[in-house]
C-alpha cells in the first residue's frame, strides 16, 4: 500500500491539508472482521498515537471477559488514507490490539499474531522478509434473500448474469440473451461480462487510496469477478485485503448492488478462493529460486511447501475457515484439494507459477478463500513453511498430470493426502497438531479460536435440515 504519511506530525499534517474532519481507527477480530470507531479530529493530539485510544474488548467475540474489558488500541500510523465513501472527510488508521493487563501485544489481535509470526522469521536468522501476493475473487449480485427460521430456511440470489433469468420478461427493460453461464464467465468482453465499468471503478479507487493493482477481469463463475493486488510483506499484505474488501463491497453497494467473498454461494458454478503466494527474501536475494532446481525452486522453498503440506488439514483452520468454505473443496471446480506441488498445473493444491525466474520465483498456494482472516491464514502459513525448513520436510510431488482425473483409489494408491472435507476436521487437526504456530500463536489462543469455530459455525450448520435432506429423505 502507498504511504501517506511517515510519523505522526505528518499525520496532522496530511490532515490538516486535507480538511479531515474524522479518524476511523480500525482493528480485526478472529474472524477478520474489520471493526472501527471514530474520533473527532480535534479530540486527538500526538499522546492519542504513542499512548493508544482505549476501547471495550469485551464486546468483541471471543475476546475479553466482561471483568477484564479494557483494550487499547495501537495504531499503526503509516497505514493511513483518506475514507473514499465518508460524506467528511475521514482518515483511516489501521491499528493493533495492546492487553492493558499482560502489558503486551494481545494473543487474540490476529495482526498482533501475524507481527509475531515475522518477528520469529528473522529470529531464526533464515530471511528478513517474507513476501505475500493475492488473488481475491468475488461475486456481485443485484438481490439477495436469506430464510432462516425454525420451519422455514433457504436463499435466493439474482444476478441479471444468472443463466436462470434466460425467459426472464424483465417489467422495465428488455432480456439481451448475452449471459456467461455455469462455468462460462472467464475473460468474456461486454455484453456478457457486465461488470467492465464496476470493477474500473473499483480499481480506480484502490488505486485511489495507494493499492497498486496490474489486472482486472472476469472470472469463470457467473457474476464473479476478480482484480489483482500487488504483492508485499505480511502484514501490508494482510491490510491491503482488509482494504480491498472493503472497497469492492462499498463500490458495489454505491451503485446498487452487494459483493460477497463467500467461497460457494452457487451451486453447480465454480467457488471464489483467494490463492496465496508466497516467497522468502534475505538481503535482496530470494532465497526460493535456484538454477536448476525443479521449476527454479531451491531446496529451501520445496521444504517450505512441504510444512505446509505437512500441516494442512491443521492450517485450513484458518485459511478456509467457515463451512462453506469446504463446498468450493470438491471435485469438478478446479478445486485445488489434492495436498501435492507442481510447475503451471493448476489441480494441485501448491503450483509453481508459469515464467518463474530469479525474482520471481514463488509458491502459490491455492486452497485458502477470502472467509479467513489473512493475518491469521498468512501467518499460519509462514509458520507451517519455516517448519518445513527446519525439518527439510520433502513435499509429495511433484506431479504435473491432471490430478482431477485420478480416482479416490488412486490418490490413496500414490499416498497423496487430500484436504480436510469438513470445517470440523480441519479444526479437530489443528487440535492435534499446533506446535508448529507457537512461535505466534498462545495455546490460549488456539483453544478460544477453535472453540468460537465450534460453537459459531459447526455445530449450528450440522445441527439445520437442508432443502437437499428434504428432497432426498422426506419420503424415507
Amino acid at each position: 500500500m502507498g504511504k501517506f504519511v511517515n510519523d505522526v506530525k505528518g499525520f496532522f499534517d496530511f490532515c490538516d491539508k486535507n480538511e479531515v474532519k474524522f479518524v476511523s481507527f480500525r482493528f480485526t477480530d478472529i474472524k477478520g472482521m474489520w471493526h472501527h470507531m471514530s474520533y473527532n479530529l480535534s479530540a486527538l493530539n500526538e499522546e492519542s498515537f504513542t499512548d493508544g485510544i482505549a476501547f471495550d474488548g469485551s464486546s468483541i467475540d471471543a475476546w475479553q471477559p466482561i471483568d477484564k474489558s479494557d483494550m487499547i488500541l495501537k495504531p499503526d500510523i503509516e497505514t493511513a488514507f483518506l475514507d473514499p465513501f465518508t460524506a467528511d472527510m475521514t482518515v483511516v488508521v489501521i491499528c493493533d490490539v495492546y492487553d492493558v493487563y499482560k502489558g503486551q501485544m494481545y494473543e487474540k489481535c490476529p495482526r498482533s499474531i501475524a507481527k509475531k509470526a515475522t518477528l520469529h522469521l528473522r529470529s531464526c536468522g533464515l530471511a528478513d522478509t517474507v513476501y505475500v501476493g493475492c488473488e481475491n475473487e468475488f461475486f456481485v449480485f443485484d438481490d439477495v434473500r436469506i430464510f432462516d427460521s425454525p420451519n422455514h430456511a433457504g436463499f435466493e440470489l439474482d444476478t441479471e448474469e444468472g443463466e436462470w433469468n434466460d425467459a426472464k420478461r424483465y417489467k422495465d427493460g428488455f432480456n439481451s440473451g448475452h449471459r456467461p453461464r455455469a462455468k462460462g464467465g472467464y475473460f468474456p468482453v461486454q455484453p456478457i461480462d457486465t461488470m467492465v465499468d464496476l470493477r474500473a471503478e473499483m480499481v480506480n479507487v484502490l488505486n485511489q487510496i495507494g493499492i497498486e493493482t496490474f489486472i482486472n477481469h472476469h472470472e469463470v463463475a457467473q457474476a464473479q469477478g476478480e482484480i489483482g493486488v500487488k504483492f508485499s510483506t505480511l502484514i501490508e499484505a494482510a491490510d491491503n485485503v482488509q482494504i480491498y474488501k472493503y472497497v469492492v463491497k462499498m463500490v458495489a453497494h454505491l451503485n446498487g448492488k452487494t459483493a460477497t467473498f463467500m467461497p460457494k454461494p452457487l451451486y453447480g458454478d465454480n467457488g471464489s478462493g483467494m490463492h496465496v503466494h508466497n516467497s522468502l527474501w534475505k538481503d535482496g536475494k530470494n532465497l526460493f529460486y535456484e538454477e536448476g532446481g525443479y521449476a527454479g525452486l531451491s531446496d529451501i522453498a520445496r521444504w517450505y511447501i512441504g510444512g505446509v503440506l505437512a500441516h494442512a488439514r491443521a492450517i485450513a483452520a484458518f485459511t478456509n475457515a467457515s463451512t462453506n468454505s469446504y463446498k468450493r473443496l470438491i471435485p469438478g471446480f478446479e478445486a485445488p484439494n489434492i495436498l501435492t506441488y507442481s510447475c503451471q498445473n493448476r489441480s494441485a493444491s501448491v503450483r509453481i507459477p508459469y515464467g518463474s525466474s530469479n525474482k520471481s520465483t514463488r509458491a502459490e498456494f491455492r486452497f485458502p478463500d477470502a472467509t479467513s482472516c489473512p493475518y491469521l491464514a498468512f501467518a499460519a502459513l509462514l509458520l507451517a513453511g519455516l517448519d518445513g525448513i527446519r525439518k527439510k520436510t520433502e513435499p509429495v510431488g511433484p506431479m504435473d498430470e491432471n490430478l482431477f482425473k485420478l480416482t479416490l483409489d488412486e490418490i490413496r494408491e500414490r499416498g497423496i493426502e487430500q484436504f480436510p472435507h469438513t470445517l470440523r476436521g480441519s479444526l479437530e487437526a489443528l487440535i492435534r497438531d499446533n506446535e508448529f504456530l507457537a512461535p505466534a500463536m498462545s495455546s490460549e489462543f488456539i483453544k478460544t479460536y477453535q472453540h468460537y469455530k465450534f460453537e459459531t459455525q459447526v455445530w449450528p450448520y450440522e445441527e439445520r435440515p437442508t432443502p437437499f435432506e428434504f428432497k432426498s429423505v422426506f419420503s424415507c
